[in-house]
């Protein structure tokens, strides 16, 4: 085995490197751009009398930046190559995103409205992976020009992790004689409404609730009549742009569906796998910068006259921190490697539980992090003028986004108990002979089927017959 990154990757980010100090932190310099970074960010960003939505002056800077980052080839590095990328792989992204995260707030990488010099755009491999040569045609150009911006409509007032019981329905039915669908529903959380041209609406077209199958996917414009934000709700983390979005008897043609009909959960599962891997690299950057930025605060300050870091409670704590860092960094590393070596279906089959431990994992780290490093630096570290607070508010929220903490671990469950993945076929064979070490003591097949009726039985239907002492074993 080879741990060493790839030559190549390792001089991209040293390119990256010499980009953001060239053309990035002048612009973040330039007609006090930095107020949208130090303590006045979150006032600076948030346009408080527009339903707390961004503030356009800070939306123009980072479409600034990200103009800056497409001319010099950055901003598409992840894009497949005949979508004019660069074709970057889960690996590299990963790497990535993890380096830029690691520096820190700041026009480069700011990831409360997933902003980044090296663009996340899990929609792009969507369309490669799902679109029909019909879709191709209609959607490619405005895709690769910037013009398709998507909303991701999925959960809803009343259903999150539960998306398969999703109440929003599309039937069929034609208008002026064309066919077509005709939606009605809700959804929640519908990032980017304010400024996106389309918005993606997960449907359910046959089936009942909790049926995988039976959910389509619709592109559906967002100036669709029927279609309204009914508020953006405010969060921990300022501006919003989340909102709940209402579809009132919106009627789109027959080929508005991406991917195939009743299959759109299949969409969905790429999406997340995507944003999990890379997200959870973001979280462990931040977590990175998190503790180193304590390490040097907790070496140079000195109360009672010796230097902070000279106290292992404030050394174990980190300790504990870098060592979950540490181990984080390759389980993501080599996930997101395998997923370079698989398509969408075998993720799933085969890996899903790995990438839920990476995103679920580093959500909680960056979380740990963050709070331990206004811990170390006290008062100044609660302050807003050290972007601690910040970074636990945005990545707070990652702990019940892309799938909640609690939703991944119960993935984890699945694959690690064999209800799902790889290991489904071996533990459905299990019996409990592969695992009692009792089974000299065990009663014969006649002794069991005279106390049968006796025999109290748990929930699993095992036998709960060894109440008895056991022989004691030489």
């Amino acid at each position: 085995m080879d741990f060493d990154l790839p030559q190549p990757l390792v001089d991209y980010l040293a390119e990256l490197d010499r980009f953001i100090e060239a053309e990035i932190k002048p612009l973040e310099q330039r007609d006090d751009n930095i107020r949208f970074f130090d303590h006045r960010r979150e006032y600076e960003r948030t346009d408080w009398e527009a339903g707390g939505l961004p503030k356009k002056e800070w939306e123009a800077l980072l479409g600034e930046a990200r103009k800056l980052a497409d001319k010099a080839g950055h901003l598409r590095y992840g894009w497949p190559k005949e979508l004019g990328g660069k074709g970057g792989s889960q690996l590299d992204l990963a790497v990535i995103r993890e380096h830029l995260a690691a520096k820190g707030l700041g026009l480069h990488n700011d990831l409360q409205n997933e902003h980044s010099i090296v663009g996340n755009n899990p929609f792009i491999l969507m369309f490669k992976e799902f679109a029909t040569n019909e879709q191709y045609d209609r959607y490619a150009d405005k895709l690769l020009t910037g013009q398709l911006r998507t909303g991701f409509g999925l959960t809803e007032p009343n259903h999150g992790s539960d998306a398969t019981f999703m109440e929003t329905t599309a039937v069929r039915q034609d208008k002026d004689g064309q066919p077509g669908w005709l939606i009605r529903g809700e959804k929640m959380w519908t990032t980017g409404m304010h400024v996106a041209s389309h918005i993606m609406v997960f449907a359910r077209t046959s089936g009942k609730d909790g049926d995988a199958s039976g959910i389509t996917c619709f592109i559906v414009p967002a100036d669709t009549p029927g279609v309204k934000v009914e508020e953006y709700l405010w969060t921990f983390n300022m501006p919003t742009d989340h909102p709940r979005v209402s579809l009132t008897d919106v009627w789109v043609p027959e080929d508005a569906y991406w991917g195939q009909v009743d299959q759109g959960l299949r969409l969905g599962q790429s999406f997340v796998h995507q944003n999990r891997i890379r997200q959870a690299a973001s979280s462990l950057g931040a977590a990175v910068y998190c503790i180193e930025e304590s390490v040097k605060y907790a070496r140079a300050r000195k109360p009672f006259g010796k230097a902070l870091s000279e106290n292992q409670a404030i050394q174990w704590p980190l300790v504990e921190l870098a060592t979950q860092a540490e181990m984080l960094r390759l389980l993501i590393r080599k996930t997101a490697w395998q997923m370079d070596r698989m398509d969408h279906k075998e993720i799933e089959r085969t890996i899903s539980d790995k990438v839920s431990m990476c995103n679920y994992w580093a959500n909680r780290l960056v979380c740990e992090a963050a709070d331990r490093a206004m811990q170390t630096h006290g008062g100044i570290g609660y302050s807003r003028h050290k972007p601690f607070e910040h970074i636990y508010r945005h990545h707070r929220r990652y702990r019940i986004t892309e799938g909640s903490e609690e939703v991944q671990m119960r993935k984890v469950a699945a694959y690690l108990f064999g209800y799902l993945g790889p290991r489904r076929k071996a533990m459905s064979e299990l019996t409990w002979d592969d695992v009692d070490y009792r089974k000299s003591d065990r009663p014969t097949e006649g002794e069991r089927a005279a106390t049968d009726k006796a025999t109290k039985r748990d929930d699993a239907g095992i036998a709960d017959d060894y109440v008895q002492p056991t022989p004691a074993r030489p």
